[in-house]
């Protein structure tokens, strides 16, 4: 599992990675949201930014009209996004696998850009309950996922079965591949996917 705040640390001001990658896929990422929007009203509700890191989507969901509170478990990755940010977003330092001791409320929609992938089959169930108990009824989940292959030990990803089995209350309604501009050699190879969920109704 990648160490975040070691990470956040050695790249000091420089773009990581995966905001580099943000930087050239961000077109594509924000017609994602925006597809959300479809059929809501305004005020579109709370979204929450699962690993929102230095705040990149954060701040395009924000700017898209969600009111948006971000969740990292790295002090400097939310120090950066709090530095950078106008204003338009909440950022919490907390631990996606932890929701239920937040005081956070309740949401939709849920985004998570490359977080699910680095946990553990515990902590991805932790995950999985965590954001059920904080979401409204029929809210959705937008997940961008590296997927299972033979470069897993050095590069985290996740299978379609296993976010399903972290997300058992969810139904699947989409999956579709992402694009790998700008990911460089392995991760370009790692076929990411998007993958949109929703709440299913409760059982009376």
């Amino acid at each position: 599992m990648v160490n975040y705040s070691r990470a956040y640390r050695g790249y000091g001001r420089r773009d990581t990675p995966w905001e580099r990658y943000a930087k050239v896929s961000g077109e594509h990422i924000s017609h994602v949201f925006e597809r959300e929007l479809e059929g809501r009203v305004e005020p579109f509700g709370r979204a929450l930014d699962l690993g929102c890191g230095r705040g990149t989507y954060s701040s395009e969901l924000a700017r898209l009209g969600w009111d948006v509170t971000g969740i990292d478990t790295a002090p400097e990755a939310i120090a950066g996004a709090q530095a950078r940010d106008d204003g338009s977003a909440c950022y919490v330092l907390g631990d996606v696998t932890q929701l239920s001791l937040t005081d956070l409320g309740t949401f939709d929609p849920f985004v998570d850009i490359g977080c699910f992938q680095g946990l553990d089959s515990q902590q991805r169930l932790a995950m999985g309950a965590g954001v059920s108990a904080l979401a409204n009824p029929g809210a959705t989940v937008l997940m961008l996922a590296f997927g299972w292959t033979r470069f897993r030990s050095m590069i985290e990803g996740v299978s379609q079965a296993e976010i399903t089995e972290g997300f058992p209350r969810w139904e699947m309604l989409k999956v579709w591949p992402a694009p790998t501009a700008g990911l460089g050699w392995p991760m370009d190879l790692t076929s990411p996917q998007w993958y949109r969920m929703r709440l299913r109704s409760a059982v009376v």
